[in-house]
């Protein structure tokens, strides 16, 4: 059976933006099902959102809070080829992966995809990014759809695990390498007379390899 928070972050437009002033959707969803935050504070859904948000907590329908934005049509992100440098800064930012590109190569939004979350745009180092207005006349939830809000939750959350993924296969391979240099330090106690200074560098590694496994933890 749905949670509160499940039943919340179902009504929330899923563009991820942080306006909220909570890392994501879901955890703002979280926050309003343990009753630590309005329901106000969500400007892609604007006014109808507030409303679809009163109805399943049982508050009372109020305005939005200007000081996490204003409601407004779906934008998306564009990027201006002729100033891309290429930096991947902005791929890094797109917390629903619309944006493809390489390493000093262009990068291009795949507008279809983009959540107009804005994210992108203050990690820009040369400013080569603007966002274009695709629902003009339609704010709130008449600019979004119920399908739209679910394929973006679920591009967020396949991008999370991928990079969970990732995060781990690094903090294995640095935990192989802390391994194999203790392993090789062992050999050279046995042949060499100087022990205080293989003692240090033991000591170096080891902490090396407590860290890495400490990241492998904490990211599994």
């Amino acid at each position: 059976m749905p949670t509160l928070a499940d039943q919340i972050d179902a009504l929330l437009p899923q563009t991820q933006c942080t306006r909220c002033g909570y890392p994501d959707c879901r955890t703002y969803a979280e926050a309003i099902a343990a009753g630590q935050t309005e329901i106000t504070r969500c400007p892609p859904g604007g006014t109808e959102g507030v409303v679809r948000l009163a109805a399943v907590t049982g508050r009372a329908v109020m305005p939005l809070d200007t000081a996490c934005g204003v409601e407004g049509p779906l934008t998306v992100a564009v990027i201006d080829e002729r100033w891309c440098i290429g930096c991947t800064l902005c791929i890094k930012a797109c917390p629903v992966d619309c944006i493809v590109g390489t390493h000093k190569q262009m990068h291009t939004v795949i507008e279809s995809l983009c959540t107009g979350c804005e994210l992108c745009l203050p990690a820009c180092p040369v400013d080569c990014i603007s966002l274009e207005v695709t629902t003009p006349g339609r704010t709130g939830w008449l600019a979004w759809t119920d399908t739209q809000a679910h394929e973006a939750r679920t591009r967020y959350l396949d991008r999370n695990a991928r990079r969970t993924r990732a995060g781990v296969h690094h903090a294995e391979q640095l935990e192989a390498k802390a391994s194999h240099k203790l392993a090789h330090l062992e050999v050279l106690t046995k042949s060499t007379e100087v022990p205080g200074e293989l003692d240090r560098k033991r000591q170096v590694i080891e902490a090396a390899l407590a860290r890495a496994r400490s990241q492998r933890t904490a990211k599994s």
